[in-house]
């Protein structure tokens, strides 16, 4: 297919497309509004999928990529559109060929307001100290949510703000506040290592781009602990198994200390997923947010501390007053505003026969 990989970067701006997958015996792949869709109807070869590769790191991105694919089995990049639009690259091989996804990076940061998020996160931006935790599955809007905190505090507060990413997505220019990004592999060797060396450089803010291992996971916390406000990401949905996979992963002789340090230090869960959204027609146009918002209390921090996170749910469900509230909760809302689907609603809830029923009380029917 004489096809390169200009071209297809164009395609996924004027598509909308969230990620670009590339792969060979198939055609190249848009993911828009959630749905994988083809954009040519020929199929890529073995041959294609290596150039086009080997093009987006010669021409746009990173010239070592290739030798870290071959090394060590992928590689992690971020390249530029010649329009200015930023892409978050992943290449690697599978079967001894070469595929690439490409997740295109919004130009503009949003706010918190046309994100949907819960008032209350706002407020959670001025502590001085703490551990605030954004989770969710791949491809959940992490990283978007994370830069609109950021554009917030670098926009309304005068603080020195470190953010450690791997790639670095979003730039953020110095406002009101002072913003230092550093880079895995060119700037620092480690997310653990970025954490440890950042106490050194006088931050207030310090943004984790993923705690992945428990050499983070642990910094991070020491970083919340040692009076700074720390952000941080997690693969997980919901806040009882945020709290739960923190502590699975220090070793049985530390865990009760690392409950203590949860209960002491963790200022909030933000758990998040993205759903197609439905205009006033019920058709698909775009996507929204769904949250999970769980924030410090006496009856929480006694939760994790104890090692009863079984019962954060019920905090949850009652802790309204305190800016909580559950999944579930959150998706009905957006159900009643005609903002997602029937379908949508019960496959991604927690409790689908407890929503279904609260919905039958209320009057709703699917």
């Amino acid at each position: 297919m004489d096809i390169h990989i200009d071209e297809l970067l164009q395609a996924t701006i004027d598509e909308g497309g969230s990620d670009l997958h590339i792969r060979a015996y198939m055609p190249p792949k848009l993911r828009v509004h959630g749905e994988l869709l083809p954009i040519a109807e020929e199929e890529l070869t073995e041959e294609d999928s290596y150039q086009l590769c080997r093009e987006m790191v010669e021409k746009l991105g990173d010239p070592r990529a290739l030798e870290e694919v071959e090394k060590s089995g992928g590689a992690d990049f971020a390249l530029a559109h010649p329009d200015g639009t930023r892409f978050r690259v992943s290449i690697f091989k599978e079967r001894k060929r070469y595929g690439a996804v490409l997740r295109q990076i919004p130009s503009t940061l949003l706010t918190l307001e046309q994100i949907g998020i819960p008032a209350v996160v706002k407020e959670l931006l001025f502590k001085p100290r703490g551990l605030i935790l954004v989770t969710g599955p791949t491809g959940s809007g992490k990283s978007t949510t994370l830069a609109s905190m950021i554009d917030v505090i670098n926009r309304e507060r005068n603080v020195h703000i470190i953010t450690i990413e791997d790639p670095i997505e979003f730039y953020h220019t110095s406002k009101n506040s002072l913003v230092t990004q550093r880079e895995i592999g060119d700037d620092v060797p480690s997310f653990a290592e970025a954490i440890r060396r950042a106490l050194r450089q006088d931050p207030d803010v310090i943004l984790v781009g993923e705690m992945r291992d428990l050499e983070t996971i642990a910094a991070a916390i020491t970083a919340a602990e040692t009076g700074h406000l720390v952000f941080g990401t997690l693969h997980t949905t919901g806040s009882a198994e945020t709290i739960d996979r923190i502590v699975d992963a220090f070793p049985m002789n530390q865990q009760s200390q690392i409950r203590t340090q949860l209960a002491a230090g963790l200022q909030a869960v933000i758990s998040q997923i993205l759903l197609p959204k439905l205009d006033a027609n019920g058709e698909v146009h775009g996507r929204v947010a769904s949250f999970e918002i769980m924030t410090r209390t006496d009856a929480i921090c006694s939760r994790i501390r104890d090692n009863k996170t079984n019962m954060i749910k019920s905090d949850l469900q009652t802790g309204a007053k305190y800016g909580m509230i559950t999944l579930d909760a959150h998706l009905s809302g957006l159900y009643k505003q005609g903002l997602i689907s029937y379908e949508d609603l019960i496959t991604k809830s927690q409790d689908p026969e407890s929503v279904v029923q609260k919905l039958k009380e209320e009057g709703y029917g699917a």
